[in-house]
Order: structure tokens, then sequence, then C-alpha cells
């Protein structure tokens, strides 16, 4: 029997801030759509350096703040995953390099996407990475994934 669900995996660099969160909203936005036997989501980081670490903490507390519970810990991606995900959203311009640069014979180009490409109230032509910046950035990136997760699930559905 052929797997019908659909398979999507976002993707940042260390997967411990934007793609984690993005994972956590899309899913929110799944399970309130009564989608949760039809669609999966998973996160994962272009370097392995936190491999194994939760969600940086600043994110989990501001996505807490809205009623998002951030789970999970951080892994790498890898090539396989090319293979088994539907959809591989990235947050920024080098993360799909790094993400295309997995897909050297080019077989999986039309699943990768930047995520911005779904993203409609705002300007950003990335997800930003708020590692560096303060609390405020951490916000700026949950009002960009909610959007644009909001608007991906309109596409991928009937």
């Amino acid at each position: 029997m052929k797997d019908t669900t659909l398979k999507i995996l976002f993707v940042c660099m260390g997967n411990i801030c934007r793609s984690p969160a993005a994972e956590t909203v899309m899913q929110a936005k799944i399970d309130e759509a009564e989608l949760t036997h039809l669609i999966q989501c998973d996160s994962a980081g272009t370097i392995g350096l936190h491999s194994g670490q939760p969600a940086d903490r600043r994110m989990r507390d501001i996505a807490s703040q809205r009623g998002y519970h951030i789970q999970g810990k951080a892994r790498q991606i890898q090539a396989k995953d090319l293979q088994s995900f539907n959809y591989i959203l990235t947050m920024d311009r080098d993360n799909l390099e790094d993400v295309m640069g997995l897909d050297r014979q080019g077989y999986y180009r039309e699943r990768i996407q930047p995520f911005c490409n779904y993203v409609r109230r705002y300007r950003d032509d990335a997800v930003p990475d708020p590692y560096y910046g303060g609390l405020k950035g951490f916000d700026h990136v949950l009002d960009i994934l909610e959007d644009g997760c909001s608007h991906f699930l309109e596409q991928i559905t009937p």
C-alpha cells in the first residue's frame, strides 16, 4: 500500500530556532484543520552543531506565550530526507543552497523551496535568524512563520 501522507520538512541552519518553530506552528495548523491523518512535519538543520539539543530557550519561551510548545531535539538534514519528504522548505538562501547541494543529481529540486514563497503579510525574502538578536527577533520570526504556514497549508490542501 502506498503511503499517501504528505511529509513536510522545515530547514534552517542549526535546527534550534526557526525550523523547530516552523514545525510547531505548522503542526498546530494541521491539528486545527483536523488533517493530522494526512500531513506530517519535521525539522532539521544544515549543520550538526546542535544535534540532540532542544530548541533555543528564547524561542521556546516566546512560542509558549503564543500557545506553542516546541519539542524535539535538533538534527542535521541527511540526503535521504530529500527522498522521504514531499516538501522541503528552507528558511533562507544559505539553507536553500546547502539543501540543494545534497541533491547532486537534481532528482528532488522541485521539492526544495524557500519558505518565504508562502509568506504574504511580510516583505521578508527570508526568515531572519534571531539567534544573535533580541527577543523582538523571535517574535518577528513567529509572525512570519504563522503567515507562511497558513498560506502553505491552503496551497497543499483542497
